[in-house]
Parts: structure tokens; C-alpha cells; sequence
């Protein structure tokens, strides 16, 4: 974690602490904290999760039996996901294949996808590959769940657990998952630590999913990031969403053209802010008092995408960091594209989601477009 970031955190945990006096309760939950149970009834039954409470407003779930993403999550009495019509419901190897994916994609605010490919269906090197790969339908392991306790002056709350992806002969990865929250406080930090265990490199792709809905995502809320190239794919839908003069920062009303798979998409190159790279993009609905952020660095995922689908019901639109293309994973081989993980090598990821509700850093944010820049 950089040095402003462990500032800003340490700001965060000493405004915290004068938050909230422990005269005044006696079971730390009262104020926040993390929940384990059960889901045990629909689609959904049999999955494990984690509900957290910060304390601060903001609320999310974390889904043990999905990688350990995350499904809802809500700042005060505003949802911030976008859910899809069947929810969450239990990891399955039967998804693996072609678009199967999508029979399982719970949406939700983080979806992670990889770790050996991201993208389309398709055939690399003599492996079939499924959409988006293998993780959100892989368990993990619990290692830890960590509560705050104010009296004892410990505002820090965390999940850390292990995802094993893989087979004997096959691409061996191993994933340790940490996220983490503060008492009082609406970030969730992450750190995604990979290692290969196996005896051979492995092909090695990551992107974070991050799928805003109703009513964050609503005629006047804008998306807000300071990124000097902007390139459509080359569906026509995208061509035609991205190109100059069209406002494509700004959320549109629900689609007739978007209904069933129809959607825009762009790569995103925003401008790091500091030497370690680190940027953030955000969208934000002044009109509600609420926006997300995310922060990142450009080192560890050069690219973001920009998934906008505004079809009726199926209303959402999600930036995704990503360290290659969704182009395919053997078009990214051709280009120089690829990541690997050498046998015994390791490769880490640091990130933090942020709610904010104060229309000061509001307004900040807004202040990463410039007027002519995809709003008007």
C-alpha cells in the first residue's frame, strides 16, 4: 500500500475510534462488524457468505462459495449492484464451457474473472476456454474472519481465504484473497496475492467485474475518470457509443437497441496520478449523494473496460480493470499481450471500492472529466 493510502487509512481508523464510544454498548456488532451464514432457500441454497456491516453506512456481501466475491452492497438505504434476474447460486464445473458463464453470473459488485483467461469462448494452445473463466465458480477455503472490537481499539474487520484453481497436468494457480473494511469507514480494500505452485508457467489474466445498478446507475448519473485514449471494440454498438461527440460518460435512460445481448464496450486507459501508477475512476448520481470509486494501479492493470448494457430491467454498466483484453486469450498471445506466472512465481493485486456520500468529493470526481470529454 502506498504512503497516501496507508495516510488516508490511518485517518480513517483515528476518526473511527473518536466515533464511537464503548461506554455505550457491550457487543462490538451493535456498531458493525462481519456475520457468517447459509443461504437456504432458492437458487442460492447451500452457498456460504459473509456479510459485512462497517459501521459507516456501507453494507456487502461476500460470497465464500463464489471466490469470495461480492454480490450486495448498499450505502445507507441506496443498492449499488446490479443483481441478475436468477441471483447467486452454487459454483458448478458444468459452467465452464461457451457461454455457460452467464447461467451463473450472479452480477453483483465485484465479479472477478480469470486467472488464466478473460473474454470470449474459444480454443488457445489446444485448451478449450469458457467465457471469463473459471473463478467465480470456485469455492474457497476460509482462513480467517477478523471482527473489529472498539474497546480494544481494533477497527479493522477482514476476510482472508483460498481459491484453488486447476488439475493434476493442468495449470495449477492458487489465489489468497484479503478484503478488508474499517470501522466507521465505506472503503473495501482488496489484495489478490496469486501463486503458481505448479512446475511449469501458466498463462495468467485478471479482471475485476464491477457491475453498477439501480438506482446508482439512472438518467443523470455520470461515469468520471481522466483517460486520454478511449477504444470502442469493434462491435457496431461499441463503435457507435464511443465515438467523439456522443455523450458516453453520461447514463441514458433504459434502450429498446440493448434489449438481449446488445451492448457497448471500450477500453480505458486512465492517467496514473502518482509514480506507483495508481488512478482512480468512479461514477457518480449527484442527484441521489452517492458515488463509487475505484482505485487501482495502472501497473498491475493497464486497461479498463466500460461494459454499458442499458436494456429494460437488464439496466447496468460496469468498469473492469484488467491486466489484458477481452479480445481472447490467443489474440492476446499474438499481440505481446499475455501475462504468465512462472512455476513458483507470484503476482499481486491491490485495490480498494469506495462509497462516497459526501457531495464535496462529489464533486471532486466530476472534476476528473473535462466538459468536452464524452459529456456533451
Amino acid at each position: 500500500m502506498g504512503e497516501s493510502a496507508r495516510g488516508t487509512r490511518n485517518a480513517a481508523e483515528t476518526s473511527a475510534k473518536e466515533m464511537f464510544d464503548t461506554a455505550k454498548f457491550i457487543n462490538p456488532a451493535q456498531v458493525g462488524g462481519i456475520e457468517a451464514y447459509t443461504i437456504d432457500d432458492g437458487a442460492g441454497r447451500g452457498v456460504r457468505a459473509l456479510c459485512v456491516n462497517t459501521g459507516g453506512g456501507l453494507r456487502y456481501r461476500v460470497l465464500v462459495d463464489r471466490g469470495l466475491d461480492i454480490d450486495q452492497a448498499f450505502v445507507d438505504r441506496h443498492s449499488l449492484a446490479f443483481l441478475t434476474h436468477k441471483g447467486v447460486t452454487p459454483p458448478t464445473r458444468a459452467l465452464d464451457r461457451g457461454l455457460n458463464w452467464l447461467k451463473g453470473f450472479a452480477g453483483g459488485l465485484l465479479t472477478s474473472c480469470g486467472p488464466t483467461f478473460i473474454g470470449p469462448p474459444g480454443n488457445d494452445a489446444g485448451e478449450e476456454l469458457g467465457l471469463h473463466g473459471p473463478h467465480s465458480n470456485t469455492a474457497a477455503t476460509i482462513e480467517s474472519v477478523i471482527n473489529p472490537d472498539p474497546r480494544a481499539r481494533r477497527m479493522e474487520m477482514s476476510i482472508t481465504g483460498i481459491i484453488r484453481y486447476g488439475g493434476l497436468y493442468n495449470p495449477c494457480i492458487e489465489l489468497r484473497r484479503t478484503i478488508s473494511s474499517t470501522l466507521g469507514s465505506n472503503a473495501i480494500h482488496f489484495t489478490d496475492e496469486f501463486f503458481n505452485p505448479g512446475n511449469e508457467a501458466v498463462p495468467h489474466a485478471w479482471l475485476l467485474h464491477i457491475n453498477f445498478g439501480y438506482p446508482l446507475v439512472d438518467v443523470g448519473a455520470e461515469l468520471c475518470y481522466d483517460s486520454p485514449r478511449v477504444e470502442p471494440t469493434d462491435a457496431a454498438d461499441s463503435q457507435e457509443r464511443f465515438r467523439p461527440g456522443v455523450a458516453y460518460k453520461k447514463i441514458e435512460a433504459p434502450k429498446q437497441s440493448h434489449r438481449g445481448s446488445n451492448s457497448a464496450v471500450a477500453y480505458l486507459f486512465p492517467k496514473p496520478t502518482d509514480q506507483s501508477g495508481r488512478t482512480t475512476v468512479a461514477i457518480v448520481n449527484r442527484e441521489l449523494g452517492v458515488g463509487m470509486t475505484i482505485h487501482y494501479s495502472t501497473k498491475e492493470f493497464p486497461r479498463c473496460g466500460n461494459w454499458q448494457h442499458f436494456g429494460p430491467h437488464e439496466y447496468v454498466t460496469a468498469l473492469e480493470p484488467m491486466n489484458g483484453t477481452v479480445n481472447g486469450r490467443w489474440k492476446d498471445r499474438e499481440q505481446g499481450l499475455l501475462d504468465t506466472i512462472e512455476a513458483g512465481g507470484r503476482k499481486s493485486y491491490r485495490y480498494t471500492l469506495e462509497a462516497i456520500t459526501d457531495r464535496s468529493k462529489l464533486d471532486e470526481l466530476r472534476k476528473l472529466n473535462n466538459a468536452s470529454d464524452g459529456l456533451e
